[in-house]
């Protein structure tokens, strides 16, 4: 018997087994994989973005967008910092916020982990591939599990999911939490990969195509919201991180728009270009302001070969609607195999906000990837990571 059995040595398991350790919690971690923290040690290139300053329940998707607050107020940024500190990563800023440890790798991160495992007792047991969880008739769990070729059984009178989501097969993800959930009556938000590049087929493949390896600032926009930092053409489509952002809130069907050059007003570019020398092409703009690359391809919607004091004004409003309003219409995303996270998962309603707890099955704790808590791109996944661990393990 042990305090708590956690599926799942993850951000989110890792965490919760060595802030319940520093309570004095046995616990032991079930993990599928031949390594803990197995998506850690690949994240950010393998650098980790492991939070990010400017964290907070508005930078996440959820039916309930209240749900996450009481989790940030229990574990905060400056509490992922700081515990981080203590164990000799420091952070740097990339971009808007982001955190990566300044010297350190993905794996430095995974190894504070092991090591505080080992020096609290916590047992991370690998390759441990979970078949079930039971509830006993005193409200304690059984879960079953298959090791070495070996069925075996753990009892405890609490179990915390902390198995991720569908992203990423290869890594072996599955869709165990939402089966576990299921299984005790808890009711599953509609998944879908998150932060995944989007595709683009029929007439318009080809022009995306073209493009592919280049990259260009932009503000990409739908009904709900915009981004602004750069997409990425590629041979089937966009990335980039605006691409990835906006995919999280993008739904089959719907257009996203591109400001091809935020920030500034492209007819007050012309105008200023026409006072100095009204003979330059359209094209020669272009170049200025874009590759050569994506100049010669946006030749295929403009009239870049007028000279600039010749352009008329439906010229005008056409270059205009390029430029600051160009509509793309995706096919669909690249899948959970090249998704960041999974959107939705356990309802946040079937859980105690202040410690995520199911409802209806005391004992029983989801955090992490699972839950309907979806994060932007550049490190709010981790934090919800390490929040929800947190939060668990003071009371399990």
């Amino acid at each position: 018997m042990v305090d708590a059995i956690i599926i799942g040595a993850g951000a989110c398991g890792l965490m919760c087994a060595v802030q319940a350790g520093f309570l004095g919690k046995q616990v032991i971690l079930l993990e599928k994989n031949d390594k803990a923290g197995a998506k850690i040690l690949i994240s950010g290139g393998g650098r980790c973005n492991y939070t990010n300053l400017f964290s907070s329940p508005a930078n996440f998707i959820s039916q309930n967008e209240h749900f996450s607050k009481s989790t940030f107020s229990q574990w905060t940024v400056e509490d992922s910092i700081s515990f981080f500190e203590a164990y000799g990563i420091y952070g740097q800023e990339k971009t808007l916020g982001q955190l990566f440890p300044e010297n350190n790798k993905a794996k430095d991160i995974v190894d504070v982990f092991t090591s505080l495992c080992d020096d609290l007792g916590q047992t991370i047991r690998l390759q441990a591939d979970v078949k079930s969880v039971q509830r006993k008739e005193d409200g304690s769990f059984a879960v079953m599990y298959e090791h070495q070729g070996k069925s075996k059984t753990l009892e405890a009178p609490a179990v915390v999911i902390a198995s991720g989501g569908l992203p990423v097969q290869k890594m072996g993800a599955t869709d165990f939490g939402l089966r576990i959930a299921k299984e005790f009556g808890l009711k599953i938000v509609p998944t879908a990969p998150a932060l995944v590049p989007l595709t683009v087929t029929g007439k318009d493949a080809e022009w995306f195509a073209s493009l592919s390896g280049n990259s260009i600032f932009c503000r990409v926009s739908n009904e709900r919201i915009s981004f602004e930092e750069n997409i990425l053409f590629t041979h089937w489509g966009l990335s980039g991180p605006a691409i990835l952002q906006i995919s999280s809130y993008w739904r089959p069907g719907e257009w996203v728009e591109l400001d091809l050059l935020p920030g500034r007003n492209i007819l007050e570019l012309i105008e200023q270009e026409r006072q100095q020398n009204g003979k330059r092409s359209l094209l020669t703009l272009l170049a200025q302001l874009y590759t050569r690359k994506i100049a010669d391809a946006l030749a295929k919607y403009l009239p870049v070969d007028k000279n600039l004091a010749s352009l008329s004004k439906a010229d005008l409003q056409a270059v205009e609607q390029q430029i600051h309003y160009f509509r793309v219409k995706p096919a669909g995303d690249k899948g959970y195999d090249r998704a960041e996270v999974m959107r939705g998962g356990v309802d946040t309603s079937e859980l105690s906000s202040k410690t995520l707890e199911a409802k209806k099955v005391p004992g029983l704790y989801f955090g992490g990837e699972c839950v309907d808590v979806t994060g932007w791109l550049g490190g709010y996944n981790f934090q919800w990571a390490w929040a929800s661990g947190f939060v668990i393990a003071q009371r399990i």
